[in-house]
């Protein structure tokens, strides 16, 4: 398996984490008659700050994803996973690592900085399979 391959697999186990993360404290917050419900009108309590946070990130993460597997696919596919394409997709999956807290506490401007490392190296992976 490539190093990108491996770090695909850990970023799906990110975002698995990330859901427990948020989840937990979600479930707790809105209570079991909210969330055992159909779910048709807005939930009478809102989430905590952290908590809204954390499902944010986990959402942003489910975008980032995207690309990134695309960029997996292609680099992978077409053959040219290298030792450039393997550094991007671990400072990816650091990025991504470190904005979890980044966003549930509230780093600014951190948040901002470590997402955009996380999409350059993303971009760069692609754009290195076309060169």
């Amino acid at each position: 398996m490539t190093s990108e391959l491996t770090v695909l697999a850990l970023a799906a186990l990110l975002q698995a984490v990330q859901f427990l993360l948020m989840a937990i404290p979600a479930n707790m917050e809105l209570r079991p008659g909210y969330l055992m419900s159909a779910r048709d009108r807005p939930p009478s309590r809102n989430l905590s700050e952290r908590t809204a946070r954390l499902q944010r990130a986990f959402a942003n993460h489910f975008e980032g994803l995207i690309l990134f597997t695309i960029a997996v696919v292609v680099v992978t596919l077409s053959g040219q996973a290298t030792d450039f394409t393997a550094a991007c997709a671990w400072v990816y999956l650091a990025a991504r690592v470190v904005y979890v807290p980044a966003y549930a506490f509230g780093w600014n401007p951190g948040r901002t900085l470590i997402w955009a490392v996380g999409f350059t190296a993303t971009v760069l992976m692609v754009i290195s399979s076309l060169v």
